[in-house]
């Protein structure tokens, strides 16, 4: 298998998350995907951890292969931003598969729990991360002459945002449909390398 082919992983972790995302809610009954975040779904206590453990099975492992593979990918491009902005969103991803697995979020306790606090934690770093790679990406490949990669990383950066204040400034019961907007634009924008990365954008074998 060439390089470029482990792209192909970055897709396949977008498709075992977003099957976690859609088809766990079936095991919660009562579950309101308008008001309720992602990770009420995998919660300590859920009543749908385990399907949404095995759904998601392929999310972590398929996403780290790819964003990698991508990083190798950049190596030899020309713009110190894009193999940057690579590295920061390769960061965010290992914080991702670590920190939740580590820290998942505990149903029923309080925020300030410690294992809930951490939680937060590391959405937190996971949000900057992503800010930060989806700027230096969007600049960096614009500078390597990948348009469509940088429009792309504005995307997703533009959705990111927009997640991230619809959920501190819009109502509780909209929570969880603006939580989606900051959680499935580092997934999707996860795939969208592995897809750049198999096309051969980043001229490797």
């Amino acid at each position: 298998m060439k390089l470029k082919h482990l792209g192909v992983f970055g897709i396949i972790s977008l498709l075992s998350y977003a099957a976690m995302v859609f088809f766990s809610p079936l095991a919660y009954p009562g579950y309101d995907w308008l008001s309720m975040a992602v990770s009420d779904l995998s919660a300590v206590g859920a009543p749908s951890a385990e399907l949404a453990e095995r759904l998601n099975a392929l999310f972590g492992p398929g996403a780290v292969i790819s964003v990698m593979a991508v990083c190798v990918g950049v190596a030899d491009c020309k713009s110190k931003l894009l193999k940057m902005g690579v590295g920061f969103f390769a960061a965010m991803e290992w914080i991702t598969v670590v920190g939740y697995k580590m820290f998942p979020w505990v149903q029923g306790s309080a925020p300030t729990d410690f294992q809930n606090v951490m939680h937060l934690l590391v959405t937190i770093l996971v949000v900057l991360f992503s800010v930060v790679s989806l700027i230096f990406v969007a600049i960096g490949a614009r500078k390597e002459g990948i348009r469509s990669l940088s429009n792309w990383a504005i995307v997703c950066f533009v959705a990111m945002l927009l997640g991230a204040i619809g959920t501190g400034a819009m109502p509780k019961a909209v929570f969880g449909l603006f939580e989606r907007f900051s959680t499935f634009s580092a997934v999707v924008f996860n795939a969208i390398l592995g897809v750049y990365l198999v096309k051969g954008a980043f001229q490797v074998d």
